[in-house]
């Protein structure tokens, strides 16, 4: 049984406009630089109250949300009748868990440094796209352990680029590119995002 480290957040979650000024500018990113369509039907990794799949909904056909967060999904769940596509909730740890399906895409915000193990994260985000398909990964540069106040279940302090974009391209992925994102602004710092994108 997994912790829910957001049972006591997932209500207020989107009243931080600090974290809506984010993930709205790492939607931004992702629009300017991947190509969705109509016909797609993308994965939502740490998909939390669906910030970032609320942007994207309009330029698909479906998303597929996962998150580990039962307090999280049940937020995202509200906003079922309000997307402008398709909306599937699962309630599952890719991190531990493999599922067999296939995307054309997948989207993540500030999800990656929940995950111990990249190497295998990638491979396991390799292994669930279609030919050709994308991937578009935000989280935080490295930092020194103070953009979190409290604990989520954190095992990066952010990431150095090269290391990140490394592990996709030992994964499969092609045209691996990271570019600056947004920047979080925090009383204790300001704190920048970027955001991988890449082929199958």
């Amino acid at each position: 049984m997994n912790k829910d480290y957001f049972e006591h957040k997932a209500e207020n979650y989107e009243q931080t406009k600090n974290r809506v000024d984010n993930v709205e500018n790492i939607a931004n990113s992702i629009l300017s630089n991947i190509d969705l369509d109509k016909a797609m039907h993308l994965m939502d990794f740490g998909s939390g109250t669906g910030l970032l799949l609320k942007r994207i909904a309009p330029y698909v056909a479906r998303i597929t949300a996962i998150d580990i967060s039962p307090s999280m999904n049940k937020q995202l769940n509200k906003k079922r009748k309000d997307l402008e596509c398709e909306l599937e909730i699962l309630e599952i740890d890719l991190a531990k868990s493999r599922l067999d399906r296939k995307f054309d895409g997948i989207i993540s915000s500030m999800t990656m440094h929940h995950v111990e193990d990249l190497g295998s994260m990638f491979e396991n985000f390799y292994a669930m796209l279609n030919d050709d398909g994308v991937i578009a990964i935000a989280d935080l540069d490295l930092e020194d352990g103070s953009f979190h106040t409290e604990d989520t279940g954190i095992f990066h302090f952010g990431f150095d680029r090269n290391v990140f974009s490394n592990f996709a391209v030992a994964a499969g992925f092609r045209n691996v590119k990271v570019i600056s994102a947004s920047t979080v602004h925090k009383p204790q710092g300001d704190y920048p995002i970027f955001l991988l994108t890449g082929n199958r």
